[in-house]
């Protein structure tokens, strides 16, 4: 049969269902008590194993979410899909683990069926359930009730307010553990190695050197026409300047040669020593790379000589080659 489509507007519904699920979240701020939550978080900070997350349905999809962002923020989780619990997962549960179910109603069988197992391997449970007089809350070791709440949906069939506070309050958990453990950046980036802040707080200038493998260098004594031909064959647009015992003096850039010209049509024929900036800014090879661009963007530069301890150009790094990396 097909649907007639009238032409009206369904802001108000969104609206409607965004002001409901706000207002949800809110009020479980009157719902949760702080002797309940402080249970929880010494529960797991004390935990010698691992959360083990788990739901069925939508519930099971707000544990995926749960268990990530707590596994992202130090606390070692995983998660557990009830039907495969009962065929052999539940294997992978310890006594040491604390196993975090999540059901609204209380009620879900998979999630129930799991409980004699939990019980015999020794496991800690927190239930995280609306219904506080549940068979799955009064079973378990200690309840997070969500409260009562009324679902978006016009039908109270589809879950969309209880898991949108289900959620808020994973993340709520996981907030507060961070908090508790001096969580920092560096420690996030350890797990997220490949994201934009990984990249940021872990990659360093000797990562960009050998992805590279740039290191234009020239005597001082070589003429402007050979550093010019070492410049364009290394596409840095620049090279390092170094001394008779080969170390780092100055740096030379196509910049230097262009205003060079504007002085004189003999540019080619001079030294690289008449141009060169005798006080070029160097960085080390054990620098972050975020700290490198710092400098560029702060200095207006787009190359940095690299040397090492003993002075000797190591490498060169470009700001184009810092952009194709993400930083």
């Amino acid at each position: 049969m097909e649907m007639e489509i009238i032409s009206k507007s369904y802001l108000s519904s969104f609206h409607e269902v965004l002001e409901q699920e706000a207002s949800a979240i809110i009020s479980l701020k009157e719902v949760l008590d702080e002797e309940t939550i402080n249970r929880a978080i010494e529960m797991i900070l004390t935990c010698n194993g691992r959360v083990v997350v788990t739901g069925v349905g939508k519930s099971g999809i707000i544990g995926r979410k749960i268990n990530a962002t707590l596994a992202s923020t130090g606390t070692p989780s995983l998660f557990l899909h009830p039907a495969e619990g009962l065929h052999g997962d539940l294997g992978m549960v310890t006594k040491e683990d604390i196993v975090i179910a999540i059901s609204n109603s209380g009620e879900s069988d998979e999630v129930l069926r799991l409980i004699p197992s939990i019980n015999k391997i020794g496991a800690k449970m927190i239930a995280i359930v609306q219904n506080t007089k549940s068979t799955l809350a009064v079973k378990s070791d200690l309840v997070l009730s969500i409260g009562d709440v009324t679902e978006a949906c016009p039908l109270g069939l589809a879950p969309t307010t209880s898991t949108t506070v289900t959620l808020a309050l994973g993340d709520a958990l996981a907030v507060a553990l961070l908090k508790a453990r001096d969580f920092k950046p560096e420690d996030f980036a350890v797990y997220h190695p490949s994201g934009s802040l990984g990249r940021k707080l872990l990659l360093t200038v000797q990562d960009v050197v050998v992805s590279t493998n740039k290191n234009p260098v020239v005597h001082g004594n070589v003429s402007i026409k050979e550093a010019l031909f070492l410049m364009t064959a290394q596409g840095m647009g620049a090279t390092s300047v170094v001394d008779e015992h080969d170390l780092l003096v100055g740096i030379l850039t196509d910049g230097d040669i262009r205003r060079a010209f504007a002085l004189s049509d003999n540019v080619l024929l001079s030294h690289v020593d008449d141009l060169c900036n005798r006080n070029p800014i160097v960085i080390t090879s054990d620098m972050l790379a975020v700290d490198a661009l710092k400098i560029m963007e702060e200095r207006k530069i787009n190359v940095l000589p690299v040397a090492d301890s003993n002075n000797r150009p190591i490498g060169m790094i470009h700001i184009h080659d810092l952009m194709k990396l993400g930083i």
